[in-house]
């Protein structure tokens, strides 16, 4: 981290004003090249926390009047020296700052490099950084909430705490084991599985409260499957709140599948509507119903729509079986004609029914509950110590694995050493959740999908 870097930190669009971020050892002295403040003062001697206004110049002439804000290592975001330069909002004079910034010896900052040199400096763990990014991307208030709360450290606290139970078992163990002469005090297999046990179900608490809270934080995959002309894409456009899907009174319009993010309450949804389940009626269609099919069987969640004014035939048996060991809901449709279907078996194989005309019905909110009942996440704490992605939650699984493996183990009196062994690897796995022991190529990984300005 020699070079000192510097990007855009504001979107790239108008605004009222465009921020430029420049960090690294020599962060003030470049900003000092590009801006002059209006009271004649140094910039190279103003100390941390202090801004100055003054003008931007660019080739000996005035580009822009400005406020440069100035932090001091380790004091900033970095843990570097900091100067943020902000200029009025214009598309122009924002890409004309940094270009003499650039000028004045700065280097282009890479995806995320900012929040890189802020987790190398000690200032963030891995799990604070992924949040940022999270906390950027958020579409609703919970998942603010949940990335807030990790940005601040509750999942890295908790960890920390898991860990240093299982550290403390480690080490009376390896104590054992390396000098069982030794009047060292001793933990017996009591107190080890009590240990092991609580850090397990730790783990699992917070595993379980990733589950619940995955629709409000990352959105969730779900799928509209049905027989045609059940109401798919009018469901589809009563979701999504617009003209999404084309629908029709023939059946076999949508052929192909409509994909779109759907807010729906506090709940995103990646939502994919597909094509009619039936026999098809020529090799275009077949294309469309064999992705329905697939589409049903990836999806963690499926709104299987049935049409209340037809009687059921096997393809809605077929799909009721399809998802029988799903996260779905039995949307029972058309209920505004006559009733001719047998809803009493679909309500039988849905632990979740709503019964909607989607052509009429405009409130979405038993939908909703169904969704959340379905999911598991009425009960979901945007508070609590929460898992930020898949990555987060492997290490975590592995982790509550090994502790419970090694709770069972001091059960069947396997050794102490091999207990140990699995004391280790959940240690080495929450010590990579958390980034102490992260290799190079997850932590490149990691920062190369934030934008540049982060």
């Amino acid at each position: 981290m020699e070079k000192t870097v510097a990007a855009i930190a504001t979107g790239n669009s108008v605004g009222g004003i465009g921020v430029i971020r420049i960090s690294g050892k020599k962060a003030v002295d470049i900003a000092a090249k590009v801006f002059v403040p209006m009271d004649g003062s140094d910039l190279s001697e103003l100390g941390g926390y202090r801004a100055k206004y003054g003008r931007i110049i660019r080739n000996g002439e005035t580009l822009d009047n400005a406020v440069a804000l100035v932090f001091r290592a380790p004091k900033s975001y970095t843990g570097e020296d900091v100067v943020e330069l902000s200029v009025h909002g214009g598309l122009y004079i924002v890409e004309k700052t940094l270009e003499t910034v650039f000028a004045a010896g700065a280097a282009p900052a890479g995806p995320g490099e900012f929040t890189k040199r802020a987790f190398l400096n000690g200032k963030i763990d891995l799990a604070q950084a992924e949040s940022v990014a999270d906390l950027i991307s958020a579409q609703g208030e919970a998942a603010a909430k949940a990335s807030y709360g990790i940005m601040q450290g509750n999942l890295s606290k908790k960890i920390d705490s898991v860990l240093e139970k299982l550290t403390e078992c480690s080490a009376a163990l390896a104590a054992w084991v390396d000098y069982p002469d030794e009047e060292i005090p001793d933990m017996s297999d009591d107190e080890l599985y009590e240990a092991l046990r609580n850090s397990a179900y730790e783990l699992k608490a917070i595993l379980k409260n990733y589950e619940n809270g995955a629709a409000y934080v990352q959105g969730i995959d779900a799928v509209i499957a049905g027989r045609p002309n059940t109401g798919k894409s009018t469901l589809m456009n009563l979701l999504s709140g617009r003209e999404k899907s084309i629908v029709t009174d023939i059946e076999g319009t949508t052929r192909d599948i409509v994909e779109e993010n759907v807010r729906l309450g506090s709940l995103v949804l990646h939502l994919s509507d597909t094509a009619g389940l039936r026999k098809p009626r020529d090799a275009a269609e077949a294309i469309g119903i064999a992705r329905a099919y697939e589409k049903i069987e990836s999806a963690p969640f499926v709104f299987a729509v049935f049409d209340s004014n037809r009687t059921l035939t096997k393809t809605d048996l077929d799909l009721m079986k399809k998802c029988a060991d799903k996260k779905a809901v039995a949307v029972i449709n058309k209920t505004d004609l006559t009733k001719r279907a047998d809803t009493d078996v679909i309500t039988s194989a849905f632990e979740h029914c709503v019964f909607i005309s989607a052509k009429k019905d405009r409130d979405t909110e038993k939908i909703e509950n169904a969704v959340k009942s379905a999911l598991g996440s009425f009960d979901f704490d945007a508070s609590a110590p929460m898992l930020a992605n898949q990555r987060q939650k492997q290490c975590c699984l592995k982790a509550m694995d090994n502790v419970f493996d090694a709770a069972s183990c001091i059960r069947l009196g396997v050794t102490r050493d091999a207990v140990n062994v699995l004391i280790d690897d959940a240690i080495n796995e929450l010590l990579t959740l958390t980034g102490k022991r992260a290799t190079e190529e997850v932590v490149n990984s990691i920062f190369s999908k934030f934008c540049v300005g982060k």
